[in-house]
């Protein structure tokens, strides 16, 4: 079996090809053999290859440059998923597909189902909703994932942005009245592995169906409260850090081009159910990754 991996070098996608590997073949292409936003590039690559699960990580994720780049961003997480999903729907392949909390506005005051309306505040959500909806209008079989804040080891993320801060500045001001859950980017992708495993065992058997499912850490914590919980780690495991303290400050503070939602936690009833997976709270996960920092 063919499982090719968009965004290899992204810090979803590295975890994925590695996450992935048990399951047959894994093709990770990055940037460079397989660019979205190159439309029609992109789907040569999946011609050349004749993938039975296509894996797409990769996205346009710069949500305050969206906010004047509205193009770009449509191209690469509305219209290049179309191309992903017309192209396994050419080869009975299955599409997995990742999105976001920003789907939403925020304006609940209990974690979203994925049967809530949407209704994004910012272009970045609008073109990953866009997204969604391009890719169950192909009629391919798809999973789509709805993620949240997500962290990694490597990369550019708001964990790898704190420890440097922290590193360089005894006092930081963080923004305390937006509510979500961190999720790892390793756990996103051995989540992902088992979730294709049974999808596979599914259609093998005829009784698979296409949808969309939440996959986050459980769990809610603030951008500060992250932040203090980062810091906190670091200074148990013996990082040397600047900082003396965490102000909390609202989001009106804070100001930024892009909106975002004030609370954005997201359900996993519906992927428990399903796939019978039961997510790790935020901070234990936390605590996994920086270990493995070390």
């Amino acid at each position: 079996m063919k499982i090719l991996l968009t965004g290899g070098n992204g810090q979803v996608g590295w975890e994925l090809a590695r996450a992935l590997l048990p399951l047959g073949e894994v093709i990770a292409v990055d940037r460079s053999q397989a660019d979205l936003a190159d439309p029609d590039g992109l789907r040569r690559v999946i011609q050349k290859f004749s993938p039975d699960v296509v894996v797409n990580p990769a996205a346009y994720t710069a949500v305050d440059k969206a906010e004047t780049d509205r193009e770009s961003a449509f191209l690469v997480n509305a219209e290049a998923p179309r191309v992903l999903a017309e192209e396994a729907a050419k080869n009975s392949a299955l599409l997995v597909h990742y999105s976001t909390d920003y789907v939403f506005d925020g304006t609940k005051n209990a974690p979203y189902t994925e049967d809530d309306a949407t209704h994004p505040l910012n272009v970045y959500g609008q073109s990953k909703l866009a997204g969604e909806q391009a890719i169950q209008a192909t009629g391919a079989d798809h999973l789509i994932l709805r993620t949240s804040w997500v962290y990694a080891a490597r990369g550019q993320n708001f964990l790898r942005t704190i420890l440097r801060l922290a590193a360089e500045r005894e006092e930081l001001n963080i923004v305390a009245d937006q509510i979500g859950s961190p999720t790892w980017a390793r756990l996103i992708a051995e989540a992902t592995a088992h979730i294709v495993r049974q999808a596979l065992l599914e259609r093998q058997q005829g009784s698979f169906s296409s949808g969309i499912y939440n996959l986050t850490s459980t769990g809610e914590t603030s951008w500060h409260g992250f932040a203090q919980a980062i810091v906190e780690i670091a200074r148990q495991q013996g990082q040397p850090l600047k900082n003396r303290a965490i102000h909390p400050i609202p989001t009106t503070d804070y100001p930024v081009p892009a909106k975002r939602p004030l609370y954005s936690r997201l359900s996993m009833d519906r992927l428990e159910r399903r796939f019978g997976l039961k997510m790790p709270s935020w901070d234990s996960a936390l605590k996994l990754c920086m270990g493995d920092m070390l």
